[in-house]
């Protein structure tokens, strides 16, 4: 793995951080900006990835309330981060995939924090 923080991960293709977020805060999750905010300083500041060009953040699903809301396609120059914001279940659900090392835990610190997240469901997956 690039940048592998772990011995055993050089063999390693990448990790995948799987996160699904509850009860959010409602007026972030609802907001396109606030979502890009995040999406940037996710990048840059926590998993410190370059970001290939501007964020894809559509707001649709609008003929279910469970899927209406907005989705998110960020891609890395190590691969990607998608997002899928539900405002009716005030959840997210999260991927970030990279074949470039970074902290899953300082990652999954700052979602819950940006979104307000009360709960959060992690898995951590090697890719080999």
């Amino acid at each position: 793995m690039l940048n592998s923080s772990k011995l055993s991960d050089k063999e390693s293709f990448g990790q995948e951080l799987i996160l699904n977020l509850y009860e959010c805060d409602l007026a972030t999750i609802s907001s396109g900006e606030k979502i890009k905010e995040f999406v940037i300083t996710l990048c840059d500041d926590v998993i410190k990835m370059k970001r290939y060009g501007e964020p894809l953040i559509p707001h649709f699903g609008h003929d279910n309330p469970i899927t209406s809301g907005y989705s998110l396609v960020q891609l890395i120059e190590t691969s990607s981060v998608t997002a899928h914001f539900s405002e009716y279940k005030k959840s997210i659900y999260l991927n970030i995939f990279s074949c470039a090392w970074f902290d899953a835990k300082k990652t999954e610190r700052f979602c819950k924090t940006f979104f307000g997240a009360k709960k959060v469901e992690a898995h951590l997956l090697h890719r080999e």
